[in-house]
């Protein structure tokens, strides 16, 4: 196995004048320019004092230089602890302090939002050895806590000059001097911006992200110089592992969306970067589905000529064109989803039109990848086969048709969640097996199939066991309604669902109407569930789940 910081300091070498980050609608890093800001990070870590193995966080928006100061870190032999823009300023206080990190680098926004309270940045100023606050977008001082970093950031450019005479070129970049220890701790991925109470610290060694790169380049085809259009939460595994290293460490271009892109500069960015694949969640697609596509399929003539063999052939071409066309028309492998089921009519659609889309499974304590196969290959509802070299069990009587928990054992798994021996247990099995907490089997052919978490299942008084999520896979088809969460409440199943007051006005509907409506559709769909998971009642909401970063819907709010 290759170290991926092996890999990064070849591709930084080898690519040293090409593009390689650009900010959408901004500025450009080549490698080269990436390598120069790297060493600039360096001499400030080194004057500072921040050693090998120290902590240093990360808490900024998606952009350019984001990767950059990720890559000082992970280059420096330093370990990240990246937050999430989304976490609340108090967690990333305390979380910072309970990590023991030395140093944060942060954007305008992050940092306004830390000082707004003063007891945030004293609680990190008061973390044994912390030297102070970064800007990522120029590597300037926010807050000098010591005098030792306004000493190192007075004296980067002369230090780099003596360094560096000539300029930095690839010839004098070496990040790794010596064989690095894979059981090293590189990152610290808190899985919630709560507080330290509640928020698991994963702690991820170098074989993890390693093991993960290795997988992405021998099964994913990419060539130096194809495009990446990055949306995805770059704090996140997923988006840090696929939209980041993969990509980088293989010479690719990578445009960043800096933000929450709307649907209008999402589509804007694909058409224009025309990303040879792209990585995004369900939920996104599904939105493409429910305001472009369903329209156009379940209405007259597309309705029915869907029904004829033949004929629908030229209707799913058409929808194919389109689509491809907003992906920017540049797919080679095309659409990779992960991080929540995909809807199972969406699926059947894409399938049908023999749209390039592969559905993967992973969690951050993998760093992250669990399951995924090529496109070809990738059968519907799956999702994919198990990434090697990563072991795969399910705990049950019969794997092929017994529902049972999904384990993993193999390089790619975290070391533990950090200061947290209790739970670091709990996640293990006796015989060393990392318990996902989602429920599935495995088919004869190797596809993994998830049916919902553990945690979600609802068990009826009589013994019976219901998932939610196959429930709210329906309801989520119905018109009107934008998501829906299923609840087990007094022995009786609960959908609570969020409606398009906005498309049923467009309709013609008052609210009232639209309710009664969506509660009919709702309760309709009892002829189609089994006795023991029919819907008792439903209950309208106008306003959106409150969701986790990776757009999954917090459960245990609404319970």
């Amino acid at each position: 196995m290759t170290h991926f910081v092996s890999l990064l300091n070849e591709s930084i070498k080898e690519n040293w004048a090409s593009p390689a980050i650009t900010n959408f609608g901004g500025n450009t890093y080549t490698y080269g320019q990436i390598a120069e800001q790297i060493a600039k990070y360096h001499i400030l870590f080194a004057e500072t004092g921040i050693k090998k193995g120290d902590k240093v966080a990360l808490y900024a928006r998606n952009s350019a230089e984001w990767i950059v100061a990720y890559f000082a870190t992970l280059t420096y032999d330093a370990v990240s602890v990246p937050f999430l823009p989304d976490f609340i300023p108090g967690a990333v206080a305390e979380l910072g302090a309970f990590s023991e990190c030395k140093l944060l680098i942060a954007d305008d926004i992050a940092f306004k939002s830390l000082s707004e309270k003063e007891n945030y940045i004293t609680q990190l100023e008061a973390t044994p050895g912390f030297v102070g606050f970064i800007n990522v977008k120029n590597i300037s001082i926010f807050k000098a806590t010591v005098p030792a970093l306004e000493e190192a950031h007075a004296t980067m450019d002369e230090h780099f000059a003596k360094l560096y005479p000539n300029g930095i070129s690839a010839d004098k970049v070496n990040y790794y001097p010596e064989e690095r220890d894979m059981e090293a701790v590189v990152e610290i991925s808190f899985t919630s911006g709560t507080t330290s109470a509640t928020s698991k610290g994963v702690v991820l060694p170098a074989r993890s992200l390693s093991v993960n790169l290795a997988f992405a380049r021998r099964e994913i085809p990419a060539t130096q110089g194809g495009h990446i259009f990055a949306i995805l939460p770059m704090a996140h595994m997923f988006g840090q592992t696929f939209d980041v290293l993969f990509p980088l460490a293989g010479g690719c271009h990578v445009f960043v969306m800096p933000g929450k892109p709307t649907p209008a500069r999402l589509l804007e960015g694909l058409a224009t970067v025309k990303p040879f694949m792209f990585l995004t969640v369900p939920l996104v697609i599904e939105k493409i589905f429910k305001s472009k596509v369903f329209p156009a399929t379940r209405t007259f003539p597309a309705n029915l000529l869907l029904k004829v063999p033949g004929l629908d052939r030229i209707v799913l071409g058409k929808i194919k064109k389109s689509l491809l066309a907003a992906f920017g028309n540049g797919f080679t492998t095309g659409l990779i989803l992960g991080g929540a089921a995909l809807n199972h009519e969406v699926e059947d659609l894409l399938k049908r039109m023999n749209f390039p889309y592969v559905v993967g499974y992973g969690m951050t304590e993998c760093g992250p990848l669990i399951s995924y196969c090529d496109k070809s290959q990738f059968v519907k509802h799956s999702c994919g086969k198990k990434a090697d070299p990563l072991e795969l069990r399910i705990d049950s009587s019969d794997p092929l048709r017994v529902l049972g928990e999904i384990q993993v054992k193999g390089d790619a798994v975290m070391l533990g969640y950090y200061k947290n021996d209790d739970a670091t247990q709990a996640s293990f099995t006796e015989d060393g097996w990392l318990k996902t907490g989602d429920m599935g089997i495995v088919d004869k052919n190797g596809n993994v199939f998830i049916k919902g978490r553990c945690k979600n299942m609802i068990l009826t008084g009589n013994g019976q066991n219901i998932y939610p999520e196959e429930i709210e896979d329906k309801i989520n088809n119905l018109p009107y309604i934008t998501e829906s969460l299923v609840v087990g409440r007094k022995n009786a199943i609960v959908a609570l669902v969020v409606a398009d007051y906005e498309a049923g006005k467009k309709a013609g509907l008052n609210d009232e109407e639209l309710e009664k409506l969506i509660n009919s559709n709702v309760l309709a769909l009892n002829s189609e569930l089994p006795v023991y998971s029919k819907i008792a009642c439903t209950e309208i909401r106008s306003e959106a789940f409150e969701k986790t970063p990776k757009q999954s819907i917090k459960r245990y709010l609404y319970s």
